[in-house]
């Protein structure tokens, strides 16, 4: 997009000279506005890292992340950042289209649970052709576009959605390929991203890159060394843990080597770069002090850790205000100075550019003040259920028996203390709030089973994650 107008007036020029003027002002444009590098990983919960995410929570003793605590300490850290959903596609198709899981009618990855009460709803499957993503938006604003790692959402892939360089139509399959010297394909896309931003540059373009580590997937393919540097350690023990903290330091060897290409290629001072996660870790429990975790909607799954550094973005900064990923296409659109108009009007976030400059003084504007998240399905144990949070309050609504619980986070972010009898007028507002929500995006729901029998045993339950995840059909990258 360019500001260039003529109103008015008739002016006569030549085609030749007209086509120059254009050209012109489209590559002093580019020149003003930042790059942005997005890296999602893979079940990284809120306490996935050896930094804290909130000023009064411990950082992990047992992930060691030493390039995300100097990350940390070179821009702003949110400690109420969330994941549009507590599992991956629904998070990433949200991201890219700046709106609701419940509103784009896709709310799980896994298929669909049987022989329990309730009747898990339809599931979108695949990010429709039409959908209007960041790649797309950023693209025809004038920035080169590129997507690494884990697609996870159909639709023909990245290609077909906005971005010129990326991976193919991949889920988590195409990365267990690789295993030492690159794990999970980490250290390839790191050089594949900085081989990228050269192509940007010489072509005198700002780019937007995302890196979808598929990290913490496939922890046994950690390199040989990391891996052992946590077997003989007491607090990472032996086992899948061990692994997991493994490859979560290869992880963090990645994100370095992304960070090193961006200050060798002197771009440190026009590049925002921002690290999350698609949905909490798993495992559930009181992790980290929240309860809950991946396949619900309690803290645990859906609070993730979130930093940014960037122009203008104060070293070492907090901010405490609520955030989501869906807020991220306003964000970057904002970033560059696409108008208000060329945004989808079905786009539910807000910017977050004046919390970025201003901490807790900033104001995110959104069509709606209230956060929902909707999970209408079975997982790891969990029925069907949503929460909505309006302020510091937070209601979790349950399907099965239209109960709900009610919290309030500022004082109770583990969520052990539930109000919704000592305030029943908050709690029954949230639950309006929220079912008002639901039924305005006709929201996909659960349905009782009229053949449910309550005296059958339960049925087994089915291991999270896996190799295939979501749908995806191609075959697996060769190593490089």
């Amino acid at each position: 997009m360019t500001r260039f107008m003529i109103a008015g007036r008739a002016v006569l020029v030549s085609l030749a000279l007209f086509a120059g003027v254009i050209v012109g002002a489209e590559a002093a444009h580019a020149d003003d506005r930042p790059n942005i590098i997005l890296m999602i990983a893979d079940d990284q919960g809120w306490d996935g890292l050896s930094v804290a995410m909130a000023p009064d929570a411990a950082a992990s003793t047992v992930f060691h992340t030493p390039r995300l605590e100097a990350f940390a300490g070179q821009g702003m850290r949110f400690s109420n950042a969330y994941a549009p959903a507590p599992v991956c596609s629904p998070s990433r198709i949200s991201i890219q289209c700046g709106r609701t899981p419940a509103a784009l009618h896709w709310t799980k990855a896994a298929p669909a649970e049987t022989g329990h009460r309730m009747i898990e709803p339809r599931m979108t499957r695949s990010i429709p052709r039409e959908a209007v993503t960041i790649g797309e938006l950023l693209r025809g604003a004038g920035y080169a576009t590129a997507h690494y790692g884990k697609w996870h959402i159909g639709g023909g892939g990245p290609g077909e959605h906005g971005y010129d360089d990326h991976d193919g139509d991949t889920g988590n399959e195409q990365a267990f390929a690789f295993t030492d010297p690159n794990p999970v394909d980490l250290f390839g896309m790191a050089e594949r991203t900085e081989a990228f931003m050269r192509r940007a540059g010489e072509a005198g373009k700002p780019f937007y890159v995302q890196l979808s580590w598929n990290a913490l997937h496939a922890p046994g393919n950690a390199l040989a060394k990391t891996k052992a540097k946590y077997a003989k350690l007491a607090a990472g023990g032996s086992g899948k843990r061990a692994e997991v903290a493994a490859i979560t330091e290869d992880l963090d060897t990645a994100v370095g080597m992304v960070l090193d290409a961006v200050d060798r290629l002197g771009l440190a001072g026009t590049t925002y770069v921002i690290y999350t996660s698609d949905n909490g870790a798993g495992g559930g429990g009181q992790r980290g002090g929240l309860s809950g975790g991946k396949g619900s909607v309690w803290e645990g799954g859906i609070r993730v850790p979130f930093i940014v550094r960037g122009p203008g973005i104060a070293a070492g900064s907090w901010c405490h205000l609520p955030i989501v990923g869906w807020d991220l296409l306003p964000t970057f659109c904002e970033w560059a100075e696409i108008s208000e108009k060329a945004i989808p009007h079905e786009v539910e976030g807000g910017s977050l550019v004046d919390l970025f400059a201003q901490g807790d003084e900033g104001e995110v504007v959104r069509k709606r003040y209230e956060i929902v998240f909707h999970f209408p399905h079975y997982q790891s144990g969990h029925t069907p259920h949503a929460a909505i949070r309006i302020g510091n309050l937070k209601v979790i609504e349950f399907f099965e028996d239209s109960s709900v619980k009610l919290f309030d986070l500022a004082v109770d972010p583990g969520e052990r203390h539930d109000l919704a009898a000592e305030r029943p007028k908050d709690a029954e507002l949230l639950r309006r709030r929220l079912d008002s929500y639901l039924v305005n995006v006709d929201a996909q729901m659960p349905t009782l089973d009229p053949a449910f029998d309550p005296a059958a045993p339960p049925p087994p339950a089915k291991p999270r994650g896996g190799r295939k995840g979501a749908p995806s059909d191609k075959q697996p990258r060769k190593p490089k």
